[in-house]
């Protein structure tokens, strides 16, 4: 490869932030590697990729796409028209970017831009970060060059010789983690010697979650255990009124938004998380006992089936929203106390790790750059 060439990217992943993040940090990894290079990404007009994305530093393009409503709608009616119209303003944009390779990670734009650039003929690699593909990267799977995947097993959805298993990108700082528990604790003005439940939401919410920790919390705190909270905006009201008369009160760290997620992973003992890839991913990373409450209208239902991969192989708990208020005391404090199944997870969580997933699809990113460069000299 010829560094002193220039290289463009395009990239697309959006709608949550599952997709868009994984997407900034392969686009700072190419960033990393090649000193010449123009990124831009596209994403969906009106979603939180259009936002975040010029935050990181990276221009953007909008499509005017979005997803099928799982209800009948009139927004329906509209789907086709979309298509169409972001099918035409994909083969716009990458006929100007002229780009020497096109990622897609997932979210509404990805599917017009990725089969877009396939059908020009431009190198094309898709992330896929669940253990059960959405119908967008099932359709891509047959015309991209390369499919990243967090999970082992997807021969059943992708062509074989295609999948690569890199694992999902993660942020730096939990990647790096290296806060000792006693400290991290400290920091959320806690007992650092005390066992520690840390829960957390994604990022389209975690109400009923919440709900069932507002429920249990003074039965919780009475085993002994503290808490690290995180409600997101809509629900700390409600989770400070439940904390109001508690005879425990100073053992709960309450906040919406928790900026400093290395540290509250190292505080931990114990997990309570959503099932999205970036949750699961971060928490393979750290090697935290978790007990998973999918999102139950998550696309393709995809976080049950994600914890569902893990908890098959002893490697988290599993417990279902529905069940969520009846069941989250017994579950969790059942984890928090016994050290044997613990250590069971920890060690059967390894299974999972893949390394740097970030510089692994980075990796793949610059083979395509460099096969595509080769084949033109030919």
């Amino acid at each position: 490869m010829n560094e002193a060439e220039k290289y463009k990217l395009l990239l697309s992943g959006g709608g949550t932030g599952g997709h868009i993040f994984p997407a900034i940090a392969i686009a700072n990894g190419i960033k990393a590697r090649l000193k010449n290079v123009d990124i831009l990404f596209v994403g969906a007009k009106g979603r939180m990729e259009m936002e975040k994305v010029p935050q990181a530093g990276f221009p953007i393009e909008g499509l005017w796409i979005s997803g099928i409503q799982r209800s009948l709608t009139l927004k329906n009616l509209m789907f086709p028209f979309k298509l169409l119209n972001s099918l035409i303003n994909a083969h716009r944009i990458v006929k100007m970017f002229q780009p020497n390779v096109v990622v897609g990670t997932g979210g509404y734009a990805s599917g017009p831009l990725l089969k877009a650039a396939a059908n020009a003929g431009y190198p094309t690699l898709i992330l896929e970060q669940n253990s059960y593909p959405g119908i967008t990267n099932r359709w891509l799977g047959k015309v991209v060059d390369v499919v990243c995947t967090a999970y082992a097993g997807m021969e059943k959805y992708f062509p074989p010789e295609k999948i690569i298993i890199t694992g999902s990108p993660i942020r730096k700082n939990i990647r790096e983690m290296n806060t000792p528990s006693a400290e991290a604790r400290k920091f959320f003005g806690l007992e650092e010697n005390r066992k520690t439940l840390l829960i957390i939401g994604g990022s389209q919410g975690a109400r009923r979650i919440n709900e069932a920790v507002a429920q249990h919390v003074e039965q919780l705190l009475a085993t002994g255990m503290q808490i690290v909270w995180q409600t997101g905006k809509l629900s700390l009201e409600m989770a400070e009124k439940s904390l109001l008369n508690s005879k425990f009160r100073n053992r709960v760290m309450v906040k919406d938004f928790i900026y400093e997620m290395d540290k509250a992973y190292a505080a931990a003992d114990v997990v309570v998380s959503r099932a999205g890839a970036i949750a699961i991913a971060e928490i393979i990373q750290v090697g935290k006992p978790a007990v998973f409450i999918p999102l139950p209208s998550a696309a393709e239902d995809h976080q049950t089936r994600n914890a569902k991969a893990l908890a098959a192989k002893e490697a988290a708990l599993l417990l279902e929203e529905k069940n969520a208020s009846r069941d989250f005391f017994d579950v969790v404090s059942g984890l928090m106390k016994d050290d044997e199944k613990k250590g069971i997870i920890k060690k059967n969580l390894r299974q999972f790790e893949h390394g740097d997933a970030t510089e692994k699809i980075v990796e793949q990113v610059l083979k395509l750059i460099d096969k595509a460069s080769n084949v033109k000299r030919r």
